[in-house]
């Protein structure tokens, strides 16, 4: 499995391996750092804290969830700002870190490498490939939890098991979830979290975080050690509305947290994931009997037609709001979870419970996938941009705001001989780099979260005048979008 490894490796250290100085610009809004102003309509550069723990620079940009933003700096310290200092949700994720970028007290001395932020929980990867996790505790897996002596907790206790690892429901697998019960449930990511993040409230007292609202609501965690199997060391991770996605080094997918719509590939409307269970995307990545699972299922083509799964381990994962992506390495795209708005990429609005190979697109091989609260985007090695799913705000990129069961290649003028390299998606927009270092986006622009100088969406691919820099990465949040670049060498 060698060459998985360093497939792996080299796809999530893609274009972060310059010398230059990095520097980060943020554009859009984040309500604790901008509480009383208006948002940032265009780049704007973010500074790191002058401390000697902070670090110097920059090494990469994270997006952020519901209201704050992440980054990691050369150091390896996870960075975050703007959550709101209500004593909120973004609170408890973030820190109370408001305006200005501080570093997130994680409990270990190793180097930061990778991080995200789903609706109201975060992740991040050490150098060593462990994992810690926290916020919204229903996403935060059982393990080790370590406290905050200035809470009054424990410097560390285990958490509370749950009574079963999985809590299923009894629903036909191939209905439409999304109009089975599923769709009943609180859209509260759907209206960008905003209702329900001003419902949840700190608790006084020394049991940290407690939701004011009804009984089902879930207590929030202090970062927890995620508990893997012996040898597990996990390359990168990402973050859905209340589901997470772990890759390892060797190209195995893990998955935890909330899976009512099949978001963790499962097979099943597996409600609770408390503890990471693997996802079987290839056959080689199939373990024993969910092997068979996967195939029945996973392997079927929009015609109904069986087929191997091109590729022997996944090299990229996305989260969406209730559903997942991953691309092995042979190029497949795989899609599983909600499909209401057509985000599976299946030509239908069925949940996809196991992962299923988006039939479209074999052939082309797929090297980048993002998604959103709705939508997928993922581009080619031909640096083609393909997208499907939910296009209310014009977030598809595609001219207009009719949603795509199957990927549609994005034919715009402004992409005209651009080879797109790195995606990312936001709540409901989208955001590409290109080799020829352009920066585009499009799709909801309420809160300037585009970066083009005004609050008008778009529905079609717009490019943002980013001057001096070459742009590395980039990485959208709810409201907002980070931009790593690299200073230019002189000539």
């Amino acid at each position: 499995m060698n060459g998985g490894r360093e497939g792996i490796e080299e796809s999530v250290m893609m274009n972060l391996d310059g010398r230059g100085e990095k520097l980060v610009y943020m554009w859009g809004y984040l309500p604790g750092a901008l509480p009383q102003r208006s948002p940032l309509l265009s780049p704007v550069v973010v500074r790191l804290p002058q401390s000697s723990t902070a670090g110097s620079s920059w090494k990469d940009v994270c997006g952020g969830g519901c209201g704050f933003a992440l980054a990691i700096s050369d150091s390896g310290k996870l960075i975050t700002w703007g959550s709101t200092d209500d004593l909120g949700q973004s609170y408890i994720t973030a820190g109370k870190h408001g305006e200005i970028p501080e570093p997130f007290p994680l409990p270990t001395e190793a180097s930061i490498i990778r991080a995200a932020a789903g609706w109201a929980h975060c992740v991040a990867v050490t150098e060593n490939g462990e994992v810690y996790t926290w916020g919204w505790k229903e996403c935060v897996p059982s393990g080790k939890v370590f406290g905050d002596p200035s809470l009054g907790l424990s410097s560390e206790k285990d958490v509370v098991e749950r009574q079963s690892s999985f809590s299923i429901d009894h629903v036909s697998p191939r209905s439409q979830g999304s109009r089975t019960g599923s769709g009943a449930a609180s859209d509260s990511e759907g209206k960008g979290g905003e209702e329900t993040a001003k419902r949840r409230r700190t608790s006084s007292g020394k049991q940290g975080v407690e939701s004011s609202s009804s009984g089902d609501e879930s207590l929030s965690a202090l970062p927890c050690l995620v508990t893997l199997h012996p040898g597990v060391r996990i390359a990168t991770v990402a973050a859905g509305g209340r589901h997470t996605l772990a890759l390892s080094d060797i190209g195995q997918v893990w998955g935890w947290g909330y899976g009512g719509e099949g978001q963790l590939g499962l097979g099943s409307r597996i409600r609770m994931v408390s503890s990471p269970h693997p996802v079987p995307c290839t056959d080689s990545s199939s373990l024993g009997k969910d092997r068979t699972m996967a195939f029945s299922r996973g392997s079927m083509g929009s015609e109904g037609h069986s087929f191997r799964v091109p590729g022997t381990y996944v090299k990229g994962i996305a989260c969406g709001g209730r559903h997942s992506a991953v691309i092995t390495d042979a190029g497949a795209l795989l899609t599983f979870g909600w499909g209401l708005y057509g985000q599976c990429g299946q030509g239908s609005t069925d949940d996809e419970l196991s992962p299923t190979c988006v039939s479209s697109l074999l052939g082309i091989r797929i090297e980048g996938v993002a998604a959103g609260l709705w939508h997928t985007v993922c581009i080619s090695a031909d640096g083609d941009v393909y997208a499907f799913g939910g296009n209310q705000f014009g977030q598809l990129g595609t001219g207009s705001d009719q949603a795509e069961t199957i990927p549609r290649l994005l034919d715009a003028s402004s992409l005209e001989n651009v080879h797109a390299k790195v995606v990312s998606c936001g709540a409901r927009h989208t955001a590409v780099i290109s080799d020829e270092g352009k920066v585009f986006c499009w799709g909801w622009n309420k809160y300037g979260q585009l970066g083009l100088g005004d609050v008008i969406d778009r529905n079609i691919p717009s490019q943002v005048s980013v001057d001096g820099c070459v742009p590395k990465n980039v990485a959208c949040g709810w409201w907002h979008t980070l931009l790593l670049t690299e200073a230019e060498s002189p000539t």
